[in-house]
């Protein structure tokens, strides 16, 4: 009787497939981190807005190494080309001295958040490097017929939801675009 030894599976090198796409991923979850950064961290509002738009861009990178290119293309068209640009739009017709009275936090905020931040990041990161990840069996579940029967079924309320919090969006920039006009 002849025994079969299974050798662990070799990490894929970078120049395979596995390696490639892992690679792009990385980069994509760098242009989430940097677009993050520039629009937390900036000081001049329309630079803010450009880092979130970059941030909205690498989610939707995600989105697609999800295999659900449908939701991708909606977080393209929805938070880069409608959400940013309204947001936009409101900045640039807002008036500038409306940023005067900003709060400066006092002299513990800064290494208090950053604590907290390396805190969380060490804890997520044990937490990743310890969980025994399984792959799932691929499904169709990106396809636009699939995506708009979970709209219209199961995901129906967070569906009209999210139009609300558009909506929303909306009114503010409206408001935002008003104030900046009466002011003139």
């Amino acid at each position: 009787m002849q025994t079969l030894f299974c050798q662990p599976a070799a990490s894929p090198s970078l120049f395979s497939a596995e390696g490639f796409v892992g690679l792009i991923f990385l980069l994509t979850i760098t242009i989430v981190i940097f677009g993050a950064a520039v629009a937390t961290t900036s000081k001049r509002l329309v630079r803010c807005v450009a880092g979130l738009a970059v941030a909205f861009t690498g989610v939707a990178g995600v989105y697609y190494f999800l295999l659900s290119p449908f939701v991708a293309m909606m977080q393209m068209l929805i938070y880069v080309g409608a959400v940013s640009i309204l947001i936009a739009f409101a900045v640039m017709m807002a008036s500038p001295e409306s940023h005067k009275g900003t709060y400066r936090g006092g002299v513990l905020a800064g290494p208090i958040g950053f604590s907290t931040g390396v805190i969380f990041f060490a804890a997520l990161s044990i937490l990743g490097l310890k969980t025994e990840w399984h792959a799932f069996p691929r499904q169709e579940t990106g396809s636009i017929e699939h995506v708009g029967m979970a709209f219209l079924t199961t995901y129906s309320l967070v569906f009209e939801l999210i139009s609300i919090v558009l909506l929303l969006a909306i009114i503010g920039a409206l408001v935002l675009a008003r104030r900046g006009r009466s002011r003139v």
